[in-house]
């Protein structure tokens, strides 16, 4: 089946993965290497399928000779035609990136790992084919395990407690850069989140690895405890692996904890800007409108969701906008999430959310 996407035309075969509504994060993906991959970046795509990726880095983002590897011998098959296809010189070769990170002996610049599923047992491999500088592209797709459907299985895997609540998605994206940290850590690297994406199924993380044994001390000091009262939806958070008490101040009742994750920030606004530029060159609209909605957000931990918030002091629905006016009024920052919908991102204590949310009903 012949595809276009963009600047690429594909052949899905039989039995190689394509999924059309991923086009956006593919074009995100794109307009970031384009503006921010120094030129002459040596690129490895860890897992091929189709080779849209690597296709369209060549063709829009200017990467030159990328590496496209998957272990499975149709997909490899299916690289391998669509890159010629396409015009588009590339090193193509049928191995698993374990077996690739373990014996190529090479380093990359770029870093992309979009499995089905977990990237888990991919992360720690890629480290051994990083360098200073690197930039790391990760999707993880098990958001049911990361954000808490699955808690046992997050324990697992990711060695941490996730939030079953409407703190859940943001929870399973910092507890899987904090996964990553401890990952890196281990090589003496640290790392710094230039872009974490949250939509449908999926997490998106864009992340700097920076060399040395300070940058990875400071990278694994950025994680910590999460707290959350069920009751008043006051949260709370703190640096470091002791318990911070199971009661909450505001109301008294018991707090639900997650753990261990990433508490520093999740974004770089000024390499999202110049992606955003990017994009309006690449041409996608509706990828465009997401980054600039990310760009907006406040960078700072969790969020309020306005409705749980209404339920919890018994009032009936207001405006997550409305209470965004009172808390900016007030002095506070505030903005809208990609994380909840209807929800907010605010410097103000609880105590002044509640109460913008009150004096948005009056």
């Amino acid at each position: 089946m012949k595809i276009n996407e963009l600047s690429a035309e594909i052949n899905v075969g039989k039995g190689v993965f394509y999924n059309p509504k991923m086009h956006s994060l593919r074009s995100i993906s794109t307009a970031f290497l384009k503006a921010n991959a120094p030129k002459g970046s040596r690129l490895l795509d860890a897992t091929s399928a189709t080779g849209i990726r690597g296709i369209r880095y060549a063709i829009e983002a200017g990467i030159k000779n990328p590496v496209l590897i998957d272990m499975n011998k149709e997909a490899y098959e299916s690289t391998l035609s669509n890159a010629d296809a396409n015009g588009i010189k590339a090193d193509v070769r049928n191995v698993s990136f374990q077996e690739f990170a373990n014996t190529s002996g090479e380093r990359f610049d770029v870093i992309d790992i979009d499995p089905f599923g977990t990237p888990a047992p991919l992360i720690y491999d890629a480290f051994k084919i990083s360098k200073d500088g690197t930039l790391l592209m990760i999707t993880a797709t098990d958001t049911a395990v990361l954000h808490g459907a699955h808690a046992n299985a997050c324990m697992k895997i990711y060695g941490a407690v996730p939030m079953h609540t409407e703190l859940c998605k943001e929870a399973g994206a910092r507890i899987l850069l904090g996964f990553v940290a401890r990952n890196a850590s281990q090589f003496n690297y640290g790392i710094e989140p230039l872009l974490t994406i949250s939509d449908m199924h999926y997490l998106r993380l864009f992340i700097k690895v920076n060399h040395g044994a300070a940058k990875a001390l400071a990278s694994v000091k950025s994680l910590g405890i999460l707290r959350q009262c069920l009751s008043c939806r006051y949260f709370d958070y703190k640096y470091g692996i002791s318990c911070i008490g199971s009661d909450c101040p505001s109301c008294g009742s018991k707090m639900s904890v997650a753990g261990q994750l990433w508490l520093n920030r999740m974004h770089d606004k000024g390499r999202i800007g110049d992606a955003s530029k990017a994009l309006a060159q690449i041409g996608d609209d509706e990828a465009a409108k997401q980054m600039q909605a990310i760009e907006k957000e406040l960078d700072i931990p969790f969020l309020y969701s306005i409705p749980k918030l209404t339920r919890s002091i018994k009032s009936g629905s207001v405006s997550h906008k409305r209470v965004m006016g009172f808390l900016l009024k007030s002095g506070y920052s505030a903005s809208e999430t990609q994380f909840w919908k209807d929800s907010i991102k605010t410097d103000a204590p609880h105590s002044e959310v509640l109460s913008a949310v009150k004096q948005s009903r009056e």
